[in-house]
């Protein structure tokens, strides 16, 4: 009895069964607090985890900005190197007369081109890289197209010289090419051109021109190739809807007396010619054009320009190439071209580069002196003068893909909510450093 006794008293103290406050569990009190604690620290989780998200999507929208806007510029360079090429030693040229156009879209000083985050035609310029339509060493009919040289009929139509043609008359004459030591038919030649191609007229030193855009394939006639077109301006110059490219339009300027054919010091500068003899040539071009297409007031041939059209809310830099449009980025909200003048205005030397100024204005265009406002008081007017361009600097901006759910990113640059980031680079066309003079 005296064991069974102690036995039990153990029990009692080590081994007995659980009070009713151990079987009762947490109270309500206890309860709250835990989940409290546990929802402050699910949303510290939470919050922690969507900032994380938030500034994620900014790094990847700023990685892919990035990366459009090198591709754009180096798909740009590329092309822009190239300007002028077709280069070739029958024509005993230095180099290319023209390798690019720019049609800028400035506003009048001192005001903005967007309203707001919308950003308008007046924000974007027009580059046109102008190159001679290939002309390969295998060149064979229907594959290249070799430059042609001019002739014309005998006698020719008054007052423009016997054996030349003459651009105003809205005609020209070209002989059969000669490709690598072999005379093609005049059927071959005139088969590869072909209405609506454009064509560059140029003397044999390059540095007076015209150009048009044919209205007819070229055709067999009287033992010469004829190029039917519309007629140009006496003085070689041309309406813009018959020389898109710009290359002689002036931006649509010709004959309003801005002087966009300036012949100042016995035409040193004189771009444009209607004359056109048989040391001359007839080229072929394949142009490379780069526009924003940024809704109504776009280029109507490539763009949508409708008052609901995308573009607005995404404007896009597009190339076209061959009437083929690619998109090269989208969100674009600032393009801008400018150039340097041979001789201009704030290149004091050959070897002071630093001092090389950019003009954002090609009606501007000014040699030896300073530009004040639009003119020129101290050194030459140039305006459009594009066989000048020896070097471009092109400005690009773009954004991410604007949102309204994120309100708590806002840039310093229009306040929208997305980033902007902008890019430039200068461009040396390689085939116009050597006619200098």
């Amino acid at each position: 009895m005296i064991t069974i006794t102690t036995i039990a008293k153990s029990e009692g103290r080590n081994g007995s069964r659980p009070t009713a406050r151990a079987e009762a569990g947490f109270t309500l009190v206890e309860l709250v607090i835990a989940m409290s604690i546990f929802l402050i620290i699910s949303g510290a989780a939470f919050s922690l985890f969507n900032q994380q998200q938030k500034s994620s999507a900014l790094l990847q929208g700023q990685t892919a900005l990035n990366v459009g806007l090198r591709s754009a510029v180096s798909q740009l360079q590329m092309d822009v190197v190239g300007g002028g090429s077709g280069y070739f030693q029958a024509a005993n040229m230095p180099s290319w007369p023209v390798g690019v156009t720019v049609v800028n879209n400035m506003n009048t000083a001192g005001t903005a081109c967007n309203t707001g985050q919308t950003y308008g035609v007046a924000c974007f310029d027009q580059l046109t890289i102008v190159a001679a339509a290939p002309y390969p060493a295998n060149c064979v009919p229907g594959s290249c197209y070799p430059p042609i040289n001019i002739t014309g009929p005998t006698p020719n139509v008054s007052p423009c010289p016997s054996g030349c043609s003459c651009t105003n008359q809205g005609v020209a004459y070209g002989q059969a090419a000669v490709v690598n030591g072999t005379a093609w038919t005049l059927a071959n030649t005139a088969a590869e051109f072909v209405q609506g191609d454009q064509l560059l007229f140029m003397n044999s030193t390059g540095k007076l021109i015209s150009a048009a855009v044919l209205t007819a394939g070229a055709a067999s006639s009287n033992g010469m190739v004829k190029f039917t077109f519309n007629a140009t301006n006496s003085d070689g110059s041309n309406k813009l809807s018959n020389d898109p490219l710009d290359i002689t339009a002036c931006d649509g300027t010709y004959g309003t007396g801005l002087g966009c054919n300036n012949t100042s010091n016995s035409g040193i500068y004189q771009s444009f010619t209607n004359q056109f003899c048989p040391t001359s040539y007839v080229v072929k071009l394949a142009p490379i054009i780069y526009l924003v297409c940024a809704g109504p007031g776009s280029n109507a041939t490539w763009c949508d320009q409708t008052s609901n059209s995308p573009d607005i809310l995404d404007p896009k830099l597009v190339r076209i190439q061959n009437g083929i449009k690619n998109v090269v980025m989208e969100q674009v909200i600032g393009f801008r071209v400018g150039a340097a003048i041979w001789n201009g205005s704030y290149e004091q030397s050959d070897l002071d580069s630093a001092s090389t100024s950019y003009n954002y204005l090609a009606s501007t265009y000014c040699i030896g002196g300073n530009v004040t406002g639009t003119t020129c008081p101290n050194g030459i007017s140039v305006p459009w003068n594009f066989s000048m361009v020896r070097s471009i600097r092109i400005s690009l901006i773009g954004r991410t893909v604007p949102t309204k759910t994120d309100n708590e990113f806002q840039n310093t640059f229009d306040q929208g909510h997305y980033q902007v980031q902008g890019i430039a680079i200068v461009i040396n066309p390689r085939n116009l450093s050597m006619n200098d003079n």
